[in-house]
C-alpha cells in the first residue's frame, strides 16, 4: 500500500510541476493551489515513507525557508526599489523543501540558477535584448532544480547529504 501511495505522490508532483511550468511561462504566476499540491504530496510521501515526526520536521523547515525568503525578498525591494522574487517562487521553494529537505535546497538553487543563466545566454545569442528590467519567469527553473535534486537523491548521490 505504501508503494502505491508513493507512486501516487510522485505522479501528483510530476503533473503539478508540468502545470507549474506551463502556467508560469504563460502568465508569470505560480498558482497557490498548485504549490499546495506540491507541498501536500511531499508531506504525505515523507509521512508514509519515513515517519510523521520527520514530515513535521520538514514542515517546520519549509516554514523557516519561507520566512528567510520573505526577508530576502523584502531586503531586495529596499535595495532595488522593485520586486525580484515573486511570492509564488517563495511558496514553491517552501513546498519543494517538503520533497528535497533542507540539504537539497542548495543543489536545487544551483541547478535552477544555472538553467536560468543558460536560458538568458541562449536568448541573448538569439538576438533578444535583455536588460536588468527584463522579467524572466523563474518557476520553470525552480521545478527543474527540484526534479534534479529528487533524481540525485534517488540514485544516492553524495552531493546531497542530510543534515
Amino acid at each position: 500500500m505504501t508503494n502505491a501511495i508513493n507512486i501516487l505522490c510522485i505522479l501528483v508532483l510530476l503533473l503539478t510541476c508540468a502545470g507549474l511550468i506551463w502556467t508560469d511561462l504563460r502568465s508569470g504566476l505560480l498558482p497557490d493551489w498548485m504549490n499546495a499540491l506540491v507541498a501536500a504530496s511531499g508531506f504525505v510521501d515523507t509521512a508514509l515513507l519515513v515517519d510523521l515526526p520527520e514530515a513535521l520536521w520538514s514542515g517546520a523547515a519549509a516554514l523557516a525557508v519561507g520566512a528567510a525568503l520573505l526577508l530576502l525578498r523584502r531586503l531586495y525591494v529596499m535595495a532595488r526599489s522593485r520586486q525580484g522574487l515573486g511570492l509564488g517562487d517563495v511558496k514553491f521553494l517552501m513546498a519543494a523543501t517538503l520533497w528535497a529537505g533542507l540539504s537539497g535546497l542548495p543543489i536545487l538553487l544551483l541547478v535552477a540558477t544555472t538553467a536560468a543563466l543558460a536560458a538568458v545566454l541562449t536568448l541573448s545569442m538569439m538576438g533578444r535584448r535583455l536588460t536588468g528590467q527584463t522579467a524572466l519567469p523563474f518557476g520553470p527553473f525552480l521545478v527543474i532544480g527540484l526534479l534534479a535534486v529528487l533524481v540525485l537523491q534517488a540514485i544516492g548521490s553524495e552531493l546531497i547529504v542530510p543534515f
